[in-house]
């Protein structure tokens, strides 16, 4: 299968400088392994990010604008049948790639592996960061300002699943309670072990779906193995776990239709512990991507 690469420089959906510069290193980084063709979005250098602590809306404008571009951009590739990966940047740019996704293949599940559920709304957001309002803006609960580049279907509550969630606001868990949507926690995985978590997910997300978006936020990871994301949340899941969790999404990749990798920050990382763990989870959805239908198409 042909893979395509979209690499997100944004943090405008986060008041912490540096996830902007995480795609061009990890695209730089991947420049000997991978041979597919690429494309790079930097947010303009001219934005000046709002530091005003009471905004409750930080750059939707400049957002909009730049996943508006981004959307097009994974639109056409992945209507040109090619398996899109988006690179983050800040997890505001899923609502493009997950969209763009939801447009081709109108009928999709997402799993969304991440420390946050980002289920807020301009009504519940206690930073106005938009980084924590993506999902609910892709599952169409409220947040329709952050989508009006996007004229298909949104992606079902229903069909929808965090997986490692272990830090959700007060009137963030109104919001998940009301819409539906599945939540297994870090305390989940603990109990019943990352693989059933995981399975159960793509279980939810695939039933009578055509296909899944898997949106993989780093902050998922403990920060004391992976540092270098902008909002670290402690008592995450081990490396061994997540790559465990990329296995399981290779195991499924035939239900896979787009991948994002986001949130990597390097000016928080350490001794590039992060990055390298980052370039792996890439390399091994890459090179499955690529192989995916190799064998079904052979001649004998």
């Amino acid at each position: 299968m042909k893979t395509f690469i979209a690499g997100a420089g944004s943090d405008l959906g986060v008041h912490i400088d540096g996830a902007h510069l995480g795609p061009v290193q990890l695209m730089n980084d991947l420049k000997g392994f991978y041979k597919g063709e690429s494309f790079s979005l930097i947010q303009d250098e001219n934005i000046i990010k709002s530091r005003n602590l009471s905004d409750l809306r930080k750059n939707d404008y400049e957002i909009d604008k730049f996943n508006t571009k981004l959307y097009q951009k994974i639109l056409e590739k992945a209507k040109d049948g090619y398996f899109p990966i988006t690179i983050g940047g800040d997890h505001s740019v899923a609502v493009a790639s997950a969209l763009a996704s939801a447009k081709v293949h109108e009928n999709i599940g997402i799993i969304w592996f991440d420390a946050h559920t980002d289920y807020n709304t301009f009504d519940t957001t206690v930073t106005g960061n938009i980084h924590g309002l993506p999902l609910a803006a892709i599952t169409g609960y409220k947040n329709g300002e952050l989508r009006y580049f996007h004229d298909g279907n949104i992606i079902q509550t229903s069909k929808a699943v965090v997986v490692g969630a272990r830090s959700i606001d007060d009137r963030e868990k109104d919001n998940i309670k009301y819409s539906g949507i599945t939540v297994f926690t870090t305390e989940d995985i603990k109990e019943k072990g990352i693989e059933a978590v995981v399975e159960e997910a793509f279980r939810i997300a695939g039933d009578r779906t055509k296909g899944i978006h898997i949106s993989y936020d780093l902050d998922l990871i403990d920060p004391e193995i992976a540092p270098g994301v902008s909002v670290p949340e402690f008592d995450g899941i081990s490396e061994e776990e997540a790559m465990k969790i990329n296995e399981i999404v290779m195991k499924h990749l035939d239900q896979v239709v787009s991948y994002d990798l986001v949130e990597f920050n390097p000016l928080r990382d350490e001794n590039r512990k992060t990055e390298q763990i980052a370039i792996n989870l890439l390399a091994q959805i890459i090179r499955a991507a690529e192989n995916k239908g190799k064998f079904n198409n052979k001649k004998y």
